[in-house]
């Protein structure tokens, strides 16, 4: 069967048969890194702002160039919005189940959010899967796009370790999905969503990402995304197991969730110590951006 005829079937022009995608430039790579690292220090920058700091930097930017560079990146600056009310087509609306509770034992809360990590050769997205009361991170994962399969894995990862009462993310069109939401309420998990623009909801898994960039990520400089899985995942497991927390006495994470905190109980199911590393798979292949070094 000819090509022509392949497209036919297949109701794909033949240009569109031959593409394939070039990634971002060197440039531009370079521009995401310092977006990155401004966006950590700062992340109430909006594109404006973050436009004129990087040309009194000594950057080349615009601000159309900014605003889809940090598109790519999935960030937003924290501000407040107009319409938080208006959902997209299709959304389920859940409350924010977190106000004024008091979160005292493992598996009450848990909480996910995605972030964007920079690497050498192109970038990658990182999604946790964290016990609120504990700080313990029960799963991670990563990806090379924002696609919701990762995401779904590593809650699926995290069901394996134990079972929240509540299960906290912002309204991501990741954690949004048909398939991730079944999969909580398939699990008897009432489900609680950040407002819109609203990070400080689901503040302590900000913190993390900005513990994860400082301690790990901009000190190795992961040349690609192999070396930021293993790399993440030896941090993860430090983090989990020797890291001490000053807001849990200078206990770790899993000395908090797995002894059952200052004196909480196990309610909302019982958990299982998975094993050392575990960690979601890099679900796609990872393909450099074109002009990565």
């Amino acid at each position: 069967m000819s090509r022509r005829r392949q497209c036919g079937l297949l109701g794909v022009s033949r240009s569109g048969w031959y593409y394939r995608p070039r990634g971002e430039s060197a440039a531009n790579e370079a521009l995401m890194r310092r977006i990155d690292e401004a966006y950590t220090r700062w992340p109430f920058y909006g594109v404006r702002r973050m436009t004129a700091w990087l040309v009194r930097s000594g950057e080349a930017a615009n601000v159309k160039r900014v605003r889809r560079l940090m598109r790519v990146m999935g960030l937003e600056a924290i501000y407040p919005k107009k319409r938080l009310s208006a959902g997209g087509a299709g959304h389920r609306r859940y409350a924010y189940l977190l106000q004024d509770l008091v979160i005292e034992r493992p598996n009450q809360v848990w909480c996910a959010d995605i972030t964007y990590l920079r690497l050498r050769r192109g970038f990658a997205y990182l999604v946790a899967v964290m016990d609120w009361h504990s700080r313990y991170v029960l799963s991670w994962g990563l990806s090379r796009s924002l696609e919701a399969e990762f995401c779904l894995a590593a809650a699926e990862e995290a069901l394996s370790v134990g079972r929240p009462e509540i299960f906290n993310s912002d309204q991501g069109v990741q954690f949004t999905a048909e398939a991730f939401t079944g999969l909580l309420e398939g699990h008897g998990v009432r489900i609680s969503r950040d407002g819109r623009g609203r990070c400080f909801d689901n503040i302590f898994v900000e913190r993390l990402w900005r513990t994860v960039k400082y301690e790990e990520v901009y000190l190795r400089d992961y040349s690609d995304a192999e070396e930021a899985r293993e790399g993440l995942r030896g941090y993860f497991r430090f983090y989990n197991v020797e890291r001490l927390h000053q807001s849990l006495g200078y206990r770790t994470p899993a000395e908090v969730y797995f002894g059952g905190g200052r004196g909480g109980s196990r309610e909302g199911g019982a958990a299982r110590r998975p094993a050392a590393g575990t960690s979601v798979a890099l679900r796609a292949p990872f393909v450099p951006a074109a002009g990565g070094s």
